[in-house]
């Protein structure tokens, strides 16, 4: 564990708590967590979280601008469903980009487990694009994510990073619950 680590995580953790409580100020700290990340996963050779990082990087600015919108407040997101289809479809994307991503990391990278990773990434992005979407399935896509992640990370020696993904599964199941109960929840 390293000084990185720790504050990158204690970051991910009121990151995670101002998404639930659907704070903007959410997306900059997510922001500057995703960029410490990268850095962290680098430096262990899980190089599709590595990239899901910088990636996330781009979502928080997306989640950041969605959730205020400057000039329009009152089109800012609210919480909502998703129909099957956009839902399929979007699980159908991340498995696409699963396969492509395996198969480079597998291919021409020493990543120590360029399958599992590049799963977890491709899943990933489409869990953050719902949130920043605010989109109630993003909670349950990453209650199941975060608990591989926890093996995942135990796996790496990554224990702090293990913890902080088992207390994002928490997370997320509060988000889960109180999203759910959101009083603009309306179908998509």
């Amino acid at each position: 564990m390293s000084g990185l680590e720790l504050f990158a995580a204690a970051l991910g953790v009121i990151a995670v708590w101002l998404t639930v409580k659907q704070n903007p100020w959410c997306w900059p700290i997510g922001l500057v967590m995703v960029v410490l990340y990268s850095w962290v996963f680098y430096e262990v050779k899980l190089y599709s979280d590595m990239l899901l990082q910088l990636i996330y990087a781009v979502l928080q600015l997306y989640g950041w601008w969605q959730w205020t919108r400057p000039g329009h407040r009152e089109d800012a997101r609210q919480v909502s469903r998703l129909q099957t289809t956009p839902m399929l479809t979007g699980l159908g994307l991340g498995l696409l980009a699963s396969l492509a991503l395996g198969a480079a990391m597998a291919h021409w990278t020493d990543a120590t487990q360029p399958w599992l990773d590049a799963a977890l990434t491709g899943f990933s992005l489409v869990a953050q694009l719902w949130m920043a979407q605010k989109r109630l399935q993003c909670w349950t896509l990453w209650i199941v994510l975060d608990v591989i992640f926890v093996g995942l990370f135990l796996y790496k020696g990554l224990y702090l990073t293990a913890a902080l993904y088992a207390l994002f599964t928490l997370i997320a199941v509060r988000g889960w619950f109180e999203w759910r109960r959101d009083p603009a929840l309306v179908q998509a």
